[in-house]
């Protein structure tokens, strides 16, 4: 078995119209597919789904879901070149930051941010 890429990341969300405009202002990603229920983004090589709450248990039996709270489950990383550069960025899309920047001891520069639904995204850039 080769497993080599993370290809599609579905986050569950309760409101598709507010997470599909953060993705797009904020990210200025492009949507590729979107219906009532979902929006569907692309991020470089990645695939991000947003998909309503309300669909997500038929992906994850027997499993259940949770609703947005204050509770992170996850973090996605994203690489960028200048993390005090990004930060300037998103905060004229209004995004402020959970935490950071911050000089982490295995040679990373980080912040993290939340999308409207509570997902943690958090921006490295890579240092010395």
């Amino acid at each position: 078995m080769t497993l080599n890429k993370v290809d599609v990341i579905t986050l569950f969300v309760d409101d598709v119209p507010r997470a599909k405009a953060f993705y797009q202002d904020v990210f200025g990603l492009d949507v590729i597919f979107e219906d009532t229920d979902s929006a569907v983004v692309r991020l470089a090589n990645l695939i991000i789904n947003v998909l309503r709450n309300e669909n997500a248990p038929t992906l994850v039996e027997p499993y259940t879901t949770v609703g947005s709270g204050t509770q992170a489950r996850f973090l996605l990383t994203i690489q960028v070149e200048d993390v005090d550069a990004t930060i300037a960025e998103l905060a004229t899309h209004g995004v402020a930051l959970l935490n950071g920047p911050t000089d982490r001891p295995w040679g990373r520069r980080t912040a993290a941010f939340a999308d409207p639904a509570g997902h943690v995204w958090e921006i490295a850039q890579i240092i010395g």
